[in-house]
């Protein structure tokens, strides 16, 4: 039976939107604050080689999404490419991966999210379960506004809350290279000697996708653009841009800057770093964090949103997902993932017995990122060495040599990290993160072979169905 009309978004986003949601989805302070211990604690003064390592790949990817965007621009992203290139079940597959990815990247938000905000209000202090539940609920709630209200509003917010990460960011570098040589050290940094081992750069570089990613999200928005076949993509690369320029900034300072008795085994190095700029002035530094995990917290929920809408539009997951509020937004799509990563974030508060269990899935948001641009990098390499002459129209007029040199490439450095993940993870992070991540992707392929393959909603814009008139005259 064919389906009846599906609810569509509007066009309201121009790339300068895109390229705010771009940056901000990155969330560049946040994630520093939220991974970068764990970072220098695995690489050390190699940090910065950690994130070279995966911003390789993952500023290729930018350029191959931009491609993919230009063919096949659709609210699901990752998993219309998939399916439109690969086929229905690699496309189901790949849609498990980006849900785990997305949402396991939500409650490691949400936390330190009321830890900060904890801090920022009485810093002499330490919450209960019940304070630091309700600020986590408090929180949510925001999270809820901007997106229940639009992806114009949600774009306002972002940029607003952006420019006060931004100012502060300017703020905190400038004072830094002012004070560079009172605040230099020469101390020993026994935790950052030059002999870091490569097993744990390369596991660095790994949990360091969770502080590269983000960018995407315009193309989970490339049915709200303006422009859906231009704009998409170009303001991802923009994103990941920004966001290698940002790390290889902070990171030197953070190292050259920080004694190594306050950064070695410190969770939140860019504090102890900006406390040592201002002392007297915490709220100078959490006022940016608070504004960058915000940012950070409704992006993710967005573009989670995005791709749980386009399941049920393809009638893999129920109607609801589809439902569709006034302001043109799925509000089931929303709602559900953020009361879910509340009550992930009670059972922590409250289930210490459960606590490093949750731990360790939420620390696969690293593998399975990972795993989302790999196989999107192979979407591309299939499409553009078998599919692209055929499945576009003026594809003689042009040729993709290089993006799919590089897919290849990218392909191949994105399944070697994913194989030393399996490999390195357990000496690092325990036995258990191998069993954890192989079970997850048990189910996704259990959830890709069984489920009935579903209507392929393909998302037919007015610029693209003008310029297809064009074409046609």
């Amino acid at each position: 039976m064919k389906p009846g009309p599906f609810p569509k978004f509007q066009q309201v986003l121009r790339l300068s939107d895109l390229t705010s949601l771009s940056v901000s989805s990155v969330g560049p302070l946040f994630s520093i604050a939220a991974a970068g211990g764990v970072m220098l604690q695995l690489a050390g003064s190699k940090v910065l080689l950690a994130v070279v390592i995966i911003a390789v790949p993952l500023l290729a990817s930018a350029f191959i999404f931009r491609l993919l965007n230009q063919h096949f621009p659709n609210a699901g992203a990752s998993y219309h490419w998939g399916r439109q290139v690969m086929g229905a079940t690699y496309g189901r597959f790949q849609a498990m991966v980006v849900i785990v990815a997305y949402f396991v990247s939500l409650p490691p938000i949400v936390m330190p999210q009321a830890q900060y905000s904890w801090v920022l209000v009485f810093p002499h202090s330490h919450p209960t379960s019940w304070q630091l539940f309700l600020i986590s609920a408090m929180w949510v709630f925001v999270a809820m506004i901007p997106l229940l209200m639009g992806s114009r509003p949600t774009a306002r917010f972002t940029q607003l809350f952006l420019s006060v990460e931004i100012i502060s960011l300017a703020i905190l570098i400038l004072a830094a290279l002012i004070r560079f040589p009172a605040l230099h050290t020469l101390s020993p940094q026994a935790s950052f000697h030059t002999s870091t081992p490569w097993t744990n750069i390369l596991l660095a570089a790994v949990i360091a996708s969770t502080i590269m990613d983000g960018w995407e999200i315009d193309s989970y928005a490339a049915e709200e653009a303006v422009s859906p076949q231009k704009d998409p993509g170009l303001s991802g690369i923009f994103g990941a841009l920004f966001a290698l320029a940002i790390y290889a900034v902070l990171f030197p300072l953070i190292l050259q800057e920080t004694p190594s008795g306050k950064i070695g085994y410190n969770a939140d190095p860019l504090s102890a770093w900006a406390f040592r700029i201002f002392p007297d002035a915490h709220w100078l530094i959490l006022v940016p964090i608070l504004a960058s995990t915000a940012g950070s917290l409704w992006l993710t929920t967005y573009i989670l949103s995005r791709v749980l809408f386009a399941l049920g539009r393809d009638q893999l997951l129920p109607r609801p997902f589809i439902r569709m509020n006034g302001q043109k937004v799925p509000y089931w799509s929303i709602i559900l993932p953020l009361v879910l990563t509340l009550s992930i974030v009670s059972l922590q508060l409250w289930l210490p017995s459960l606590k490093q269990l949750f731990q360790l899935v939420l620390s696969s948001a690293g593998f399975f990122l990972t795993m989302e641009f790999f196989l999107d990098s192979l979407s591309a390499s299939w499409f553009l060495s078998k599919l692209h002459h055929r499945h576009w129209p003026h594809a003689n007029d042009h040729g993709h040599g290089l993006l799919r040199v590089l897919s290849y490439f990218t392909s191949l450095l994105l399944l070697s990290l994913l194989v030393l993940f399996w490999v390195l993870a357990p000496k690092v992070m325990g036995f258990q993160i191998d069993g954890i991540t192989i079970g997850i992707l048990v189910l996704a392929l259990v959830f890709s072979f069984r489920s009935q393959d579903g209507p392929l909603h393909v998302f037919e814009s007015a610029e693209k169905i003008s310029s297809s008139s064009e074409a046609e005259s």
